[in-house]
């Protein structure tokens, strides 16, 4: 009897031609590490196999089959194996769009919505979300879309709320605001932390806490997963990887790294996923 590979890795992370503001990643990590980064929508994974270690602002979850982790917009996180054999999962990124049209339809609630908890033990909402990814592969748009509202609705009546407006209100939160436009502005060639401190009147280290206290990473951490942001926005409208990697990266390869370690696939398998999902509505994962 052959032995099965217990190391050995697979990810699909893609869009459904008929949901457009919804991605979905479905993959099997061992030593996969994703570091700190943050997403524009909403994170909704589950499970199925393993366990997941989600490293949020308030703790660690050890996510297993049956819990759902719910991750807000910018909310900077990690993950990694909780156990040898890695993880299995199912993953949605609704748009923050998505969410609030849908809070809208069906709540009182009324601004960004957020959610409360970070992972939930809902074998149920597991199931939903596990069902979106397998009506989208099957082609089955309005089981796609039914399914993904009653999945929301379930979790905005038992975890919705509605985030608080993020203006900086402590000592240093200005300068970190105008750290992060002069980094947004400069992102092929950024300057040093002691250059950018300087022109901003401050200290190296007086910037680099307040930055982390406003963003939850320190600023080169946030200029990486911004740089694959921008590199994703570029492959999407159809960019070459290696032209994408003119966004901050030294070449290719670097680029190739750090995308594959922040969204969880390289960039070429990312950018033949999309096309072949515009093209066809995708095909079944592995």
């Amino acid at each position: 009897m052959a032995e099965v590979d217990t190391t050995q890795e697979w990810a699909r992370y893609w869009q459904y031609a008929e949901l457009p503001d919804l991605d979905l990643l479905r993959a099997r990590y061992v030593r996969h590490t994703f570091p700190r980064h943050s997403h524009e929508g909403y994170v909704f994974g589950t499970i199925t196999s393993g366990i997941e270690d989600v490293g949020l602002p308030d703790g660690t979850v050890h996510a297993g089959p049956g819990t759902v982790v719910m991750i807000n917009p910018e909310v900077p996180h990690t993950a990694r194996a909780g156990v040898p054999e890695g993880w299995v999962y199912a993953t949605l990124y609704p748009s923050a769009q998505v969410i609030n049209d849908i809070a809208a339809d069906l709540t009182n609630l009324r601004g960004t919505v957020g959610f409360a908890a970070t992972g939930v033990r809902d074998p149920h909402a597991a199931r939903l979300i596990t069902e979106v990814h397998r009506a989208a592969e099957e082609g089955n748009d309005l089981a796609a879309d039914s399914v993904l509202r009653v999945l929301v609705a379930r979790l905005l009546d038992r975890h919705g709320s509605v985030l608080p407006a993020r203006a900086p209100h402590f000592a240093g939160a200005r300068d970190a605001v105008r750290a992060r436009a002069a980094l947004e502005e400069r992102m092929e060639r950024p300057p040093t932390l002691e250059a950018l401190a300087a022109e901003l009147g401050t200290s190296p280290f007086a910037l680099l806490r307040a930055f982390k206290k406003q963003y939850g990473m320190p600023p080169h951490t946030w200029l990486t997963d911004a740089r694959v942001r921008r590199a994703r926005r570029m492959l999407d409208a159809g960019t070459a990887p290696a032209e994408a990697a003119a966004v901050g990266f030294t070449d290719q390869p670097h680029l190739n790294r750090h995308f594959t370690r922040i969204v969880g696939v390289p960039p070429g398998a990312y950018q033949r996923e999309r096309a072949r999902t515009y093209k066809t509505g995708g095909d079944p994962a592995p």
